[in-house]
């Protein structure tokens, strides 16, 4: 009998998320839907032969996997986890098995986070955050917005989430211009974009848009440098990933009216510390990493996840991320 670990459950629809009844007797399902510290992982998980991860929600560092000795499968959600140690994993043989998104259930959920990037980016220059919260407490309106139409939307990344909000920007008239490492001129220009270089990207932007993978080449790519690039009255938006803008800098520029806000559905640490200074800055409108958590979204995630599952507890194949921990963990199951 598995014993199985949903994580980070934080709006504990995952066991209505999916068909987990086909696991009725091969295995015992226990769900957290809170956040675990990583002391409080490495007391709680001890008893767990699996756990089941929702994208970055969890970090598993090597000291982890020291403390977890049952552990023998992880299932993450895409090809990689930028927060797990897969050399640990492999050297603990835990298997790390990852989602096949080229099944037909991910057909829709691509269009999530960009659908909630021009929700962050419209609230965010018309200071709806500011304006609500000051609504609930008496107040009425003290701000003024601006129109987006005629305005430069500047995407940093220009993949599958970036054409999407090329595709937004020219509905609502605004022209889009583009930069990354790889990105060709033939390519922006495919999805009406212009590609720039990348001081200029930031130097026209009206409004940045940060559409890139976190990778070693793209941590820390937004820094004050590239932020003094930026009109006095432009907005980033971040719904990839925190550490891809160097975030004391970019405190430090909203603090300084170096650039008029900011839109963040991302953190360098999820969740950020109760006193962390986004949590109170007027000019910066906050989100708790929702880019991709839609009904549609977890349905295909957690679905996914049972698949692997069951073909473990069935000993089918399994896509895994590690075919050396899969190797040891075949040996192990024959001897």
């Amino acid at each position: 009998m598995l014993k199985i670990a949903i994580l980070d459950d934080y709006a504990k629809v995952a066991l209505q998320s999916a068909d987990w009844s086909v696991l009725q007797g091969k295995a015992e399902i226990t769900v957290f839907d809170r956040h675990l510290s990583q002391d409080e992982a490495a007391l709680q998980l001890q008893p767990f032969d699996v756990l089941c991860t929702v994208r970055e929600r969890m970090s598993l560092p090597r000291s982890l996997f020291q403390r977890l000795p049952n552990l023998k499968l992880v299932t993450i959600i895409g090809m990689s986890l930028p927060n797990l140690d897969l050399a640990a994993a492999t050297d603990h043989g835990v298997i790390v098995a990852h989602s096949n998104f080229a099944n037909p259930i991910y057909a829709n959920v691509f269009n999530a986070t960009p659908e909630l990037t021009w929700a962050l980016m419209t609230a965010t220059v018309r200071h709806m955050d500011l304006e609500s919260r000051r609504m609930r407490a008496g107040g009425w309106q003290s701000t003024v917005g601006i129109i987006l139409a005629g305005r430069t939307l500047a995407l940093l990344g220009l993949g599958r989430i970036g054409k999407r909000m090329a595709a937004y920007a020219h509905a609502f008239g605004m022209p889009v211009i583009a930069w990354s490492q790889n990105l060709t001129a033939e390519t922006a220009a495919s999805v009406g974009a212009r590609r720039v270089d990348k001081d200029d990207l930031f130097r026209l932007a009206d409004v940045l848009s940060i559409h890139v993978q976190l990778s070693e080449r793209t941590r820390g790519l937004v820094t004050a440098r590239e932020l003094a690039l930026m009109k006095r009255d432009a907005y980033l938006i971040n719904t990839s990933r925190g550490p891809i803008v160097v975030e004391a800098d970019l405190i430090a520029a909203l603090r300084s009216g170096r650039i008029a806000g900011a839109g963040i559905d991302v953190f360098d640490i999820e969740p950020p510390a109760a006193d962390h200074p986004f949590r109170s800055m007027d000019n910066v409108t906050i989100s708790p990493h929702l880019g991709y958590v839609t009904r549609e979204t977890l349905t295909a995630f957690y679905t996914d996840t049972l698949e692997a599952l069951v073909a473990y507890a069935d000993g089918a194949p399994i896509r895994v991320a590690n075919p050396d921990a899969l190797a040891h963990a075949k040996q192990q199951r024959r001897s």
